[in-house]
């Protein structure tokens, strides 16, 4: 009783361990796992309490209220939905145990706690989520271009609109010409699986 009493008080009992992919189904997380949809995991962290999984599509967080009760909540941040920023690796000092990850996914910031022998392969993560996170800025960047210049090419024409078009016929092929065109938009700066990110930099 003594020895889990500072373990909490020095934080010990909440350090993570890196989970192999021979393990993952020994896991919470992998029951939620999407193989209908060819999700796969890459990078799986579990603690007492906890277990955080990174997969291509998807961030899973098996949140459990305490080390010692068998509830849990699932949640769930799709990349397509959310995205990663402020993403920070802490190394050890002399007589720390643990390395530390943290990031933001969306509005929510996590800091996980890993065990520091396991640095090398935390540190593929970090360059995985750096990465993701600098491909979804520039994408919205991207995409913000593509609409603005939507606009003004819509703005263009309709001031240039001959005398004898109907409105009716201009707006209607506009309107499709500007549906057609946020649509290749979308679907090439919008994504959703990052399965080769993860592949080439997690190397466990």
């Amino acid at each position: 009783m003594l020895k889990k009493i500072a373990s909490d008080a020095l934080g010990l009992s909440d350090i993570g361990k890196i989970i192999g992919p021979a393990d993952y189904d020994k896991t919470d997380a992998d029951d939620y796992i999407r193989h209908e949809d060819n999700e796969k995991i890459y990078f799986l962290i579990k603690t007492k309490a906890d277990e955080y999984c990174f997969t291509n599509i998807a961030f899973i967080h098996v949140d459990g209220d305490t080390a010692v009760s068998s509830k849990r909540t699932l949640k769930r941040y799709a990349y397509s939905q959310y995205k990663f920023a402020d993403v920070t690796l802490e190394t050890a000092g002399k007589v720390d145990l643990d390395v530390e990850i943290k990031f933001t996914l969306g509005n929510q910031a996590y800091s996980i706690d890993v065990d520091k022998k396991q640095l090398d392969q935390l540190k593929d993560l970090y360059k995985a989520l750096v990465y993701i996170a600098e491909v979804t800025h520039e994408n919205s960047i991207q995409m913000d271009m593509a609409t603005q210049s939507l606009d003004r090419a819509v703005q263009v024409l309709h001031n240039a609109r001959p005398s004898d078009v109907q409105l009716a016929d201009q707006y209607k092929q506009l309107t499709e010409f500007g549906f057609d065109w946020m649509q290749q938009a979308r679907a090439k700066y919008h994504e959703k699986d990052f399965g080769d990110v993860f592949e080439k930099y997690i190397n466990n």
